[in-house]
């Protein structure tokens, strides 16, 4: 029974930790872009943002799900969406995936983790550090709206597509 109410609090703790982020300005960034360039999230005000972070380049599911985004980019561009993904891959990496793959959006280094701690999404284990797989919906106003904490590198960019299409319909 102990053991059960510890699993409950946990659980609500985290629910409540993450749903803390929807409604809340999204935490800004200033980080170098696979083009070299250096993005902020003031460059994306005034369309919807879905900043993904995502593990590894490279790495088979990360790699599924920066094809799925590459593939349906055009659909997100038709709603006056953009995509962003954030690894701590340094930027010559995001060369070599962006090129490979063909990625029509920018695909931003967090070397030294600032985003990934702002967002909350930095994992590891022991010196091994990486961004946990979430996605944030952003609005133009920069406000987080949604925030996927579970992420199936298959489906998810049908699941952010569907869920952003609810939210443009709620909020307008």
């Amino acid at each position: 029974m102990k053991k059960l109410f510890f699993v409950i609090l946990i659980f609500a703790f985290n629910s409540a930790y993450a749903s803390n982020f929807v409604g809340q300005l999204a935490p800004s960034f200033k980080l170098m872009a696979q083009d070299g360039s250096h993005k902020s999230l003031n460059d994306y005000r005034g369309k919807w943002l879905v900043l993904y972070f995502y593990p590894k380049d490279d790495t088979p599911g990360c790699t599924t799900e920066a094809k799925n985004f590459r593939d349906a980019y055009a659909k997100f561009q038709s709603l006056e969406t953009e995509i962003v993904g954030v690894s701590l891959d340094d930027n010559a990496s995001h060369q070599d995936f962006s090129k490979k793959y063909q990625l029509p959006f920018d695909i931003l280094s967090d070397t030294e983790k600032k985003a990934a701690k702002a967002y909350k999404v930095l994992g590891g284990f022991g010196p091994v550090k990486y961004t946990k797989r979430q996605t944030f919906i952003i609005d133009p106003q920069g406000n987080i709206v949604y925030h996927f904490e579970k992420v199936n590198a298959k489906e998810h960019s049908k699941n952010v597509m569907a869920r952003l299409k609810q939210l443009q319909k709620e909020l307008g």
